[in-house]
């Protein structure tokens, strides 16, 4: 199970979330009170262990200024949360090594995933990035060589019942592991990421990429 921490805005946390076992950390570039400048972030990304994915996350920005910024940081993959068409998802796919579409649960592009360049699609709640949940059970499956994320009001209590109900690819946490917003809870993200783990032990994840991530992440599992 690909485990994801999002939100992160300080050396401490990152190498936190890295040493509990997250396979990636996200940085938001959009409005937040969890934003960050592409400077700090390649800052904390330094920091990190070399397989763990460093992951910017953007909402409805111009696809050049995605890409300059992805750079910049020296990110390894960038994460979509607004409004972006298909081309824009397939420019940014051409010049940033993985792409993860993120979409709300009741989002019509979610009958277009044959067509999307993106890796890997993460399914949030109706509001994007709000951290409110969804009927998980209502999910439209996508096609099996999609890998699926899965994101939206997940915590340590509920992460297994999710990843049961919809067997995902990977699950996405930023606000349901905080103390408050921007600062991370090391009891909750221990709690997160052995919850997500051991419930994601048994899934099938073998639908391939398009292209691989920058390591291999299941041997480690």
């Amino acid at each position: 199970m690909f485990v994801k921490i999002c939100g992160i805005t300080n050396e401490q946390d990152a190498l936190l979330a890295a040493g509990l076992g997250a396979d990636g950390v996200g940085f938001l570039f959009s409005a937040s009170p969890r934003r960050i400048d592409a400077r700090t972030a390649d800052f904390i990304g330094r920091t990190l262990p070399p397989e763990v994915v460093r992951v910017g996350v953007f909402r409805n920005e111009h696809r050049d200024h995605v890409v300059r910024t992805i750079h910049r940081a020296r990110l390894q993959a960038v994460q979509l949360h607004g409004n972006e068409t298909l081309a824009d998802v397939s420019y940014i796919a051409e010049r940033v090594s993985v792409v993860i579409h993120a979409l709300s649960a009741d989002d019509p592009r979610l009958s277009q995933l044959d067509e999307d360049p993106a890796q890997i699609v993460l399914i949030d709640g109706p509001k994007p990035g709000s951290g409110e949940r969804f009927d998980w059970a209502a999910v439209r499956r996508p096609p099996p060589h999609v890998r699926l994320m899965v994101a939206g009001g997940l915590t340590p209590d509920n992460v297994t019942e999710a990843i049961e109900t919809l067997q995902p690819w990977g699950v996405d946490v930023s606000s349901g592991v905080e103390a408050r917003p921007g600062l991370k809870d090391p009891r909750l993200l221990r709690r997160f990421i052995r919850a997500a783990k051991d419930a994601g032990r048994n899934i099938d994840r073998t639908a391939p990429l398009r292209s691989e991530l920058p390591y291999d992440w299941e041997r480690s599992l």
